[in-house]
């Protein structure tokens, strides 16, 4: 029985030990040390979700009611098709912190290319390919990108404990 009892507390103490920031068995949130060179997040994809947009939607909006609808706290944004009539992105446009950015937003009809990014804590960040007849742009999504034909993008629904929180924060370096 001591045996048994000091081979079970052995075991916890090297599984507890293994256990790194943003693994499986630690749940909580990135520390406010500075960011490793490479941090990584491993998880499972709980579900697929696929989202369809129809005509005159803005993909911002309903991406963001297509995730309040399915409860996704935490996604990956694994890709997308389209058309829009409309699209509104922002660009890095310097170099130094903090970051700035420049906007492009015309009224013409594009071909949806790709889109990817992520759901963190339920907040979209999403970045889009597109072109017109003359070239390929793109960006960060904002409010005003509105479907053409349609627009399908599937997510990949992260099971919990996965932290994504401070995935996209510029100011942890």
């Amino acid at each position: 029985m001591k045996t048994t009892t000091s081979l079970l507390m052995l075991i916890l103490i090297i599984g507890v030990s293994s256990c790194s920031t943003q693994t499986r068995c630690d749940p909580s949130p990135v520390s406010n040390s500075p960011a490793p060179m490479a941090h990584t997040i491993t998880g499972n994809f709980s579900r697929i979700v696929v989202v369809r947009l129809k005509h005159g939607t803005d993909l911002l909006e309903g991406l963001q009611k297509a995730v309040e609808k399915e409860n996704i706290k935490n996604a990956v944004i694994l890709s997308g098709i389209g058309s829009l009539t409309d699209y509104h992105v922002h660009t890095v446009d310097n170099r130094t912190f903090p970051p700035k950015s420049v906007f492009m937003k015309d009224d013409v009809p594009t071909d949806l290319l790709n889109v990817n990014g992520y759901v963190i804590d339920g907040r979209i960040h999403c970045h889009i390919t597109f072109t017109t007849e003359e070239k390929a742009l793109g960006g960060h999504l904002e409010p005003g990108s509105k479907a053409f034909t349609f627009a399908i993008i599937t997510l990949g629904v992260l099971d919990e404990p996965v932290n994504l929180e401070r995935l996209d924060d510029y100011t942890w370096h």
